[in-house]
């Protein structure tokens, strides 16, 4: 997950209503001291209300400083705003009723069919050589494909892994009556396995699609319905958390949840961050019990609150301005939809970075427009976000041998739990090294199969390696292996969901409720205890890593950096 190499042209902006009557503008990023600007110019950009300044007028000191207000946020004080006027900026600060004013959308190029944020996780070059040897002997898992009740169970080590099966959690709980949301790249709700369980009606879009990078828009609008997904990602999360026990296909963690769309992230992968916080904010209003976050915010993978974080590089005082106010937003909307009694799960990233150590390496930020990133090294108290802002739940990932997958980030301190999110390249010296079904399977959108050439004319499959489909007199469904702590989250997304609908206080109206920190509690708690490797330095250059990919896993078997307080555990977590 979370990687991408995608620019930008300029944007055109959504009118989402998510304004809610009567509200005033809450306290602003107070992390950044003093009005602080984004570089002039025209554009979009995100306005931060000052503290004690009401919603009205901040927007007429954006009137009079020639910006237009295209959407708000009222709840953590924070407008995104359009202007033709490359002044916009310092005027509107110097109204005091505002402290910062960052781009949301910066200007740049990119180029169509550039490569997709999310192609780390479908192990492209890990494909082609598997294409390159087509016949290949070996799969893991059980070879009875009649050993579970959906049609692809037998390929679901994931689920046997955590008990989230028929003569496992599912015993006791399904998740019926829990709303879960998916912050993702959208939600295909036409996906059989999906739309028994899919909630139009909550399910939200807050993006509109970028031509530069998304693609040609599929409507006049380019705004995207609430029930689609151009991207894939989101589906395929989605699928893992609650795809339907119907007899096909596969079956999620908690297959009779309630799925919500809530999403924040472009076709391309891109999640902006007025759009992440305008959907954790609906998260918290909306009531949704759990949701799940497997990405980063954009443009940067770590955010700092000032230049005193910078070990090497040489940030420019915009750079630092947009970073802190970034961070003190999002950990102000983390901190209202957990208030509102969301519980927030994330996937910890792709990275293979230790963030326990010290200082983090970064050489892809910003991310955003294209050709601008520079190599820095930040301290630690830089923050990916939003999986590390307090109260989240970071997750890392692990293969079918329960080892720490090569690419995934760890940390002691940082990691909540582990969770399969498949690894390619897992079961070294057996048959079982890089195979398919080492990754994990799950649903994923006709269309966009259609797109990446993985479907023929005819609706067979050119790639039935990493693709699956089924098909019935309604038409066919496809599924697909994907790897990655974005696979690996929503897996612990499923198992929170269990937790609430076996442990929550029944709403009277075929909900409930449990708070955060409860959920939090109960996931941790029943986790199943996992010991670092003996010896404790993962050596993945057998695997064809370099060596800075190696991990040294530190702590004890209750609660360590590569898998935190432990393995989830369906099973466990709903008796």
């Amino acid at each position: 997950m979370r990687r991408h190499h995608i620019g930008v042209l300029a944007v055109l902006v959504s009118a989402l209503a998510l304004a809610f009557p009567g509200t005033t503008a809450q306290a602003g990023p107070r992390a950044v001291s003093g009005a602080t600007a984004a570089t002039g110019g025209t554009g979009e950009f995100v306005v931060f209300y000052a503290d004690g300044v009401s919603a009205a007028e901040a927007r007429q000191a954006i009137a009079s400083a020639g910006g237009v207000v295209q959407d708000e946020v009222r709840q953590v004080g924070i407008a995104k705003v359009t202007t033709a006027d490359s002044g916009f900026s310092a005027a509107v600060l110097r109204s005091g009723a505002v402290r910062a004013v960052v781009r949301n959308h910066a200007v740049g190029l990119g180029t169509q069919g550039m490569q997709h944020r999310f192609a780390d996780e479908r192990a492209l070059a890990d494909r082609a050589a598997y294409a390159a040897e087509a016949g290949k002997a070996g799969a893991t898992g059980p070879k009875d494909k009649k050993s579970g009740p959906e049609t692809f169970s037998w390929l679901q080590w994931d689920m046997r892994m955590i008990g989230a099966t028929p003569d496992g959690a599912h015993r006791s709980t399904t998740g019926e009556g829990v709303l879960v949301g998916v912050m993702d790249t959208g939600i295909d709700a036409s996906h059989p396995d999906l739309a028994p369980n899919f909630d139009a009606a909550l399910s939200r879009n807050f993006t509109t699609d970028i031509p530069d990078i998304d693609g040609p828009c599929e409507v006049a609008s380019c705004q995207d319905p609430a029930d689609v997904d151009d991207g894939g990602h989101g589906t395929h999360v989605a699928g893992t958390i609650a795809a339907a026990y119907d007899g096909r296909g596969i079956a999620g963690v908690a297959p009779d949840a309630t799925l919500v769309n809530v999403r924040a992230g472009q076709d391309s992968g891109y999640f902006f961050f007025f759009e992440t916080v305008a959907a954790l904010v609906y998260s918290g209003n909306a009531g949704l019990d759990v949701v799940n976050m497997s990405f980063y915010t954009d443009p940067w993978l770590y955010n700092c609150a000032s230049a005193a974080d910078y070990v090497a590089g040489t940030p420019t005082t915009a750079e630092i301005e947009q970073q802190a106010a970034i961070r003190q937003g999002l950990l102000d909307a983390v901190a209202f939809a957990r208030a509102q009694g969301v519980t927030l799960v994330a996937a910890a990233g792709n990275q293979h970075t230790d963030l326990a150590a010290p200082t983090r390496f970064d050489d892809t930020s910003p991310d955003y427009p294209v050709g601008v990133a520079a190599p820095r090294t930040v301290t630690s108290n830089c923050l990916d976000l939003p999986s590390e802002a307090p109260g989240v739940i970071q997750v890392s990932s692990i293969g079918p041998s329960t080892v720490k997958a090569d690419y995934s980030t760890w940390g002691l301190g940082s990691i909540d739990v582990a969770a399969p999110g498949g690894w390619f390249r897992d079961g070294f010296g057996t048959n079982d090294f890089r195979e398919p079904e080492n990754m994990v399977l799950s649903t994923y959108p006709a269309k966009v199969a259609t797109e990446e050439g993985a479907v023929n004319p005819g609706g067979g499959l050119n790639d039935p390696h990493f693709y699956l489909r089924e098909c019935d007199r309604s038409g066919c469904a496809y599924y697909q292996y994907l790897q990655g702590t974005s696979m690996a989250s929503p897996h612990a997304a499923g198992v929170a969901a269990l937790i609430v609908a076996a442990h929550g206080t029944p709403d009277g109206a075929g909900g409930f409720s449990m708070s955060p920190d409860a959920v939090h509690a109960v996931l941790t708690g029943t986790a199943t205890e996992t010991a670092c490797p003996d010896p404790a330095l993962l050596d993945y250059t057998q695997e064809g890593r370099p060596a800075d990919w190696n991990a040294s896993c530190t702590g004890t078997p209750a609660y360590n950096s590569n898998y935190g307080h432990g393995i989830v555990d369906a099973e466990a977590a709903t008796e």
